[in-house]
């Protein structure tokens, strides 16, 4: 597919409606919410799940209206409040041809909220961890659209950032660790993982698809270093034609959100136009999974 301008993939024009879905969480007890973004014609179409992080998925001008008022009743937050970061990447990969499914891990455990900064390991955040918790909706999202008709099962990617950019590296090392003959993710996107050992499954991840990382070297909630040398210990990955860590001078945490305060530092304008301008291509070049 040919590259589009990322100024462009970035304004793109009006999405497609959202579908609210329900579907359940590989965990057997919770049925999560998602967003799906179809893009035009048939398929089947490659897709790509977008795992938010601690700040939950929508919009912090609607976030506090979002937590789950009691079982049953619907919350007020849709497709529509979603971040602008969310929707910004949802209309760059429907540019792309992929379908797009957000997760949304915290409403349906009543914290669509999210945390604030430096909550890391507080013990309200136990039951939406990204260690045993939040890769079991990962892979229950998987479930449920491998065998959807428009989907592309052997083209199923994964995308996440922060506290989901550490829950997408723990699903593809869960999945390294599985017998073949599963529903698999071909590659993963990792915005800005935590990489300590309370967000990591192993010391020593060993991944067999490939993951592109990106971080920041400004970062202010996580240790870019620290993730530079744990995942120097990767040893089967098989990576294309690009590094598997980038590290952005200067860019910050959130260097990718397109809001203004985000954008008005130099640095993270360069990454989040590098970002769009590669990423795309490079996932396109991905191999299918056999």
């Amino acid at each position: 597919m040919a590259a589009l301008p990322p100024a462009c993939l970035a304004q793109a024009g009006p999405l497609p409606p959202a579908q609210t879905v329900r579907f359940p969480s590989a965990d057997g007890r919770t049925d999560l919410t998602g967003y799906l973004f179809s893009p035009s014609g048939a398929g089947p179409h490659p897709a790509i799940v977008l795992l938010h992080g601690r700040a939950g998925p929508y919009s912090s001008r609607v976030s506090s209206q979002c937590t789950l008022v009691a079982p049953g009743i619907p919350s007020p937050c849709d497709g529509d409040t979603l971040s602008q970061r969310h929707l910004a990447w949802t209309a760059y990969w429907i540019a792309r041809g992929y379908l797009v499914l957000h997760v949304d891990s915290f409403g349906p455990r009543g914290v669509a909220h999210g945390f604030g900064r430096h909550t890391h390991g507080a013990p309200e955040r136990d039951e939406v961890n990204e260690l045993t918790v939040r890769p079991l909706d990962a892979e229950g999202a998987l479930a449920w659209l491998a065998p959807r008709p428009e989907v592309n099962p052997a083209r199923i990617m994964l995308q996440g950032w922060s506290n989901g950019a550490s829950t997408a590296l723990n699903v593809m090392q869960r999945q390294a660790d599985r017998a073949a003959g599963r529903p698999a993710f071909a590659a993963a996107l990792v915005f800005y993982p935590g990489c300590g050992r309370q967000a990591l499954l192993s010391r020593t991840p060993a991944l067999d698809r490939p993951v592109q990382v990106l971080l920041g070297s400004a970062d202010e909630e996580v240790s870019p270093a620290t993730c530079e040398r744990v995942l120097q210990r990767v040893l089967r990955i098989r990576q294309a034609d690009a590094p598997v860590v980038t590290v952005y001078p200067g860019a910050t945490h959130d260097f990718d959100d397109p809001g203004r305060a985000r954008q008005a530092v130099p640095a993270n304008r360069q990454a989040r136009e590098d970002a769009l301008a590669r990423l795309g291509d490079w996932l396109d070049r991905v191999p299918s999974l056999p």
